[in-house]
């Protein structure tokens, strides 16, 4: 009976092993499961945290590209306000040279009328240019041929024109708006141009000097003073020939003196034009205080007869 308890103990402890053997064996197991349930969980959280990473790096750099077009958006707007303010002081700058031109176009139309109004008619026989104001006097009238002194009938002629002429451009209405008046000799196209140079130049400052010495008649001392202010005197030589109907030069209206005057702000409001004006060939104005075509020459130690 002992032997059977025994047997019965020992068959009772071994399923008690065996049993714990085999809830061991699948708690293990389960374990191993859940092990390598949870490392496939880590390898995608890794793969999450990788995407993570990547798509912040993405992110990161499309900020840093915003800022950067923003930057570049900041500095167009800077770019453009200032372009917008520079066209808009263009326009002012504009509008106030059309305004000035406007208003030198005028005073030199009325100045034009004036001298033609003050000579027209006269006996001296003054033809004004109807563009530029311009006055050509017949050097013939003014001095003998190959000759750079006044003759009497010069002096006679000068005598009767400048002092009207000064009234017109000097006097009180116009000479705020003269800048400058110009003496201009010039001779026919015959001979070598350095002596036809000379002689202009000193035909012109002939002029110059009976109108302008210290001891000239011509003028009143305010008269005189007025017009050395602005008076500029040049010899052309034969730059600027006059030519007759059939385009030959005009050999005895090209030896000649002419009177000329410039109004203030012309010169720059000319170049402006001029810019504007680049664009189309066929709109490039004439030079301001000259006649087309005209210019002038001497002899080589003379001028034609």
């Amino acid at each position: 009976m002992m032997a059977g308890l025994l047997l019965a103990f020992v068959l009772i402890i071994s399923f008690t092993v065996l049993n714990a053997k085999i809830q061991y064996d699948e708690k293990e197991n389960e374990l191993l499961g859940k092990e390598q349930e949870l490392m496939t969980r880590t390898d995608e959280l890794e793969k999450q945290r990788i995407k993570v990473a990547d798509q912040e790096m993405k992110l990161n750099d499309q900020e840093q590209a915003l800022a950067k077009q923003g930057e570049r958006i900041a500095l167009q707007e800077k770019k453009l306000k200032e372009q917008n303010e520079l066209l808009s002081q263009l326009q002012a700058l504009m509008d106030e040279q059309q305004a000035k031109l406007d208003d030198i176009i005028g005073v030199r139309s009325e100045l034009v009328e004036a001298l033609k109004a003050e000579f027209e008619n006269d006996e001296l026989s003054i033809a004004v240019d109807e563009q530029t104001g311009a006055i050509t006097f017949d050097s013939n009238i003014m001095f003998d041929y190959n000759k750079d002194t006044l003759t009497d009938s010069g002096k006679e002629f000068l005598d009767e024109f400048l002092p009207r002429y000064v009234n017109i451009l000097l006097g009180e209405k116009y000479r705020p708006y003269v800048s400058e008046i110009l003496i201009e000799g010039h001779t026919d196209t015959d001979g070598n141009y350095i002596f036809n140079l000379d002689l202009s130049q000193k035909r012109a400052y002939s002029v110059a000097e009976y109108c302008m010495s210290d001891d000239t008649n011509v003028l009143s001392d305010e008269a005189l003073e007025a017009l050395r202010s602005v008076v500029s005197v040049t010899g052309r030589s034969y730059s600027s020939p006059i030519y007759d109907e059939s385009g030959e030069v005009d050999m005895v209206a090209s030896r000649r003196v002419e009177f000329l005057f410039r109004l203030k702000d012309e010169e720059m409001i000319r170049e402006m034009i001029d810019i504007l004006s680049s664009q189309d060939p066929g709109a490039a104005p004439a030079p301001e205080g000259e006649q087309q075509p005209e210019g002038e020459a001497a002899p080589e130690g003379g001028e034609a007869q």
